[in-house]
């Protein structure tokens, strides 16, 4: 899958050691079999337990088992800088696994570049999430950001937004694309859209709940939204009784 720099595909590795580095942050997530990874001076194994995180310029080598794949994504630096923050390894929780999972499926199928981008800015939001490591932001930033953690739900204007940051309009959304790889908007309808998936995983919320919950008074505008993210419809987990 590509979308100017960016990919997310499926691969298979060697048993043979390769080390290489390259200008552009790398996700290692297991679907099968083990991959034994130095990352710098930290070596260890992606296998149903634990993913990779190679941040950019990090020389790194792999050795893999026999019958492995794994879902690989490569990530302009520009799209998260942070990631550099990031520890090289991280246990994988229920969740990122049944994403993983999710994203196996997905990747086996034909998805619009736009769907791809959407799925992996996800899938970067969990693994930030995860790791539960404070990210080294601006100040400001760091405020309008937790700002949105916590008010996602409610109508949130950049004006509004930039009066908590102390900050312009302006300044804020250059700041924020800049330390977070996007803006504003981007980051409260990544957010809007990630706690409705988790939602959705509870059989015991309507999809208009769960609208409700992540800050649609529109059923339908909130399933447009969605659909455009995952190609699939919030009923998806309904119908497979997820």
């Amino acid at each position: 899958m590509q979308l100017n720099n960016l990919t997310l595909d499926l691969r298979s590795y060697s048993a043979e050691t390769d080390n290489h580095q390259h200008d552009y942050h790398q996700l290692v997530l297991p679907v099968s079999g083990q991959l034994d990874i130095s990352v710098g001076k930290q070596a260890g194994l992606v296998d149903s337990h634990q993913a990779a995180i190679i941040s950019a310029g990090q020389e790194h080598g792999f050795s893999g088992s026999e019958d492995n794949c794994f879902v690989v994504a490569d990530i302009p630096y520009q799209l998260a800088p942070e990631f550099e923050q990031l520890p090289a390894f991280i246990q994988l929780s229920p969740a990122l696994n049944q994403y993983v999972r999710f994203l196996h499926q997905q990747l086996q199928q034909y998805n619009s570049v736009s769907t791809q981008r959407q799925m992996l800015l996800l899938l970067i939001q969990l693994l930030q999430e995860q790791c539960g490591k404070k990210l080294k932001l601006d100040r400001r930033i760091a405020t309008a950001q937790n700002y949105l953690d916590h008010h996602f739900n409610t109508e949130i204007s950049i004006g509004q937004l930039a009066q908590v940051a102390s900050l312009s309009p302006r300044q804020l959304s250059e700041l924020f694309r800049q330390q977070l790889g996007m803006t504003p908007l981007q980051y409260l309808i990544e957010k809007r859209m990630q706690h409705a998936w988790q939602l959705l995983e509870q059989q015991n919320l309507t999809v208009q709940q769960v609208a409700d919950a992540v800050g649609y008074s529109s059923l339908a505008a909130f399933s447009d939204r969605f659909r455009k993210h995952f190609a699939i419809p919030p009923s998806y987990f309904r119908r497979c009784g997820k």
